[in-house]
């Protein structure tokens, strides 16, 4: 059995777009299909938010993310991204093009998002399930039902995850109750969870 690989950088690049460069060569390196980051503006936080200053550092403008795109295609991977607002999901389908989504586990029951990707009828969304009752993954799921690939992204949102609570038996449990491909998102330190995780069937592994 096969399986994708995702590269989380996220914010990890700390707003430096040259380290950004450098992980998305390291990870192409490793044999990583995809790249993915985080779309957002740091003036869409509160003010009294106390991450606001750490987010807007690290956001990415417009133009970096047509930057780390090419550089992505140049080095054999492609480039995917979470979005946090309506705004930027519409950026990444409309000015970006992207015909691929990650979900984030705390905008899965974000409605308007969901439905405009939904109406945009993209290729693929990988959809982060961290928290989530079965209720609400099916709930999203109807939000989306347009979208012709579709893979639950089991996760547990500590950061970093004891690999004892890594509840890995619910990648059976998502793929019993729903039918559809599952993946892990992992937030454990090494990689013991995530050889468990695809010999226990999961399809794409998120690190």
């Amino acid at each position: 059995m096969s399986c994708i690989i995702i590269a989380e950088i996220g914010e990890n690049h700390l707003g430096d777009l040259h380290l950004a460069k450098q992980m998305i060569a390291d990870a192409a390196k490793s044999g990583a299909d995809i790249v993915k980051f985080q779309s957002y503006l740091g003036k869409d936080f509160k003010t009294d938010d106390p991450e606001k200053e750490w987010f807007t550092k690290v956001e990415l403008s417009n133009e970096a993310h047509f930057e780390l795109r090419e550089f992505s295609m140049e080095n054999g991977v492609e480039f995917l991204s979470s979005p946090f607002s309506l705004d930027r999901a519409r950026f990444l389908c409309e000015e970006l093009g992207l015909k691929k989504i990650k979900i984030a586990s705390g905008m899965m029951l974000n409605f308007p998002v969901l439905d405009y990707i939904n109406y945009m009828k993209i290729d693929t969304v990988y959809l982060s399930t961290g928290m989530a009752t079965l209720n609400e993954i099916n709930t999203a799921l109807e939000h989306m039902k347009d979208i012709p690939n579709k893979y639950l992204m089991h996760c547990v949102t500590q950061c970093p995850c004891k690999e004892e609570e890594a509840n890995l038996l619910a990648i059976k449990t998502l793929r019993r109750e729903f039918g559809l491909p599952v993946g892990y998102s992992d937030h454990t330190v090494g990689i013991d969870a995530c050889l468990t995780a695809f010999i226990l069937g999961a399809e794409v592994i998120e690190k």
